[in-house]
């Protein structure tokens, strides 16, 4: 999906507000696996894109704009009141998780806002002030991951058995602590390859064994190359 594109960071903690519109003809564009989940406006419509566990295809027509902010991995449920294993893999109307005149009013006052993602950030900072804080173990437990550690040190550090953290991640991250520490792997090694580490060092410093199993995991998560995604 050609088009401009932005980001920048939220007064939500943790999160991005990021913007885009489509240009051309329209078509389509990979959405890779990252751990979160975003609550996005287009003209008309809000829905909720759940983790993702491989990469979504997202597709628009030419002129499409769209709006959206990206919350830290574990803090969107708490914001949205629904748990992230009934989302993963799936886009879904906020108006299918919310009260149906709830779910209208806010879509309707992000539409007449001079500034969709403006407004659209506003909303979700009520929702985070309602909502709390994010269960600060679990942020211990994303922090952990993403340094690379493993998944039953990661609960030892927060005193969790391996079952608790389990159910745990399933309503916060949608899906196992083994599935998250993959996808923030993933995120590092994007991050080093797209800033011109070679593979071979991008797949040691990200936590993989050798750069075989870096090349098979980005397969396995995204359906194209490392190569292909820099």
């Amino acid at each position: 999906m050609s088009g401009e594109y932005a980001e920048r960071a939220s007064t939500v903690p943790g999160a991005v507000v990021w913007t885009r519109t489509v240009a051309g003809a329209g078509g389509s564009r990979p959405v890779l696996p990252d751990g979160c989940m975003d609550l996005i406006w287009s003209e008309g419509r809000l829905f909720v894109a759940g983790p993702d566990t491989r990469a979504h295809t997202a597709a628009a027509g030419p002129g499409r704009r769209f709006a959206g902010i990206r919350f830290a991995p574990g803090a969107a449920p708490a914001y949205l009141g629904v748990p992230a294993h009934d989302l993963r893999d799936a886009r879904v109307d906020l108006g299918d998780l919310w009260p149906a005149a709830a779910a209208r009013r806010l879509t309707e006052r992000i539409d007449a806002a001079a500034d969709p993602a403006a407004g659209l950030e506003r909303a979700a900072a009520r929702l985070a002030a309602a909502a709390g804080p994010p269960d600060p173990l679990l942020t211990e437990v994303v922090a952990a991951l993403d340094a690379g550690r493993g998944v039953a040190a990661a609960a030892a550090a927060v005193g969790l058995g391996p079952r608790a953290l389990h159910r745990r991640a399933l309503a916060a991250f949608g899906y196992g602590p083994k599935t998250l520490a993959r996808v923030l792997r993933l995120r590092r090694a994007l991050a080093l390859a797209r800033a011109g580490v070679p593979f071979a060092e991008t797949a040691a410093r990200a936590g993989y064994t050798d750069q075989a199993h870096l090349a098979r995991d980005v397969r396995a998560l995204t359906g194209t190359t490392l190569g292909g995604l820099v």
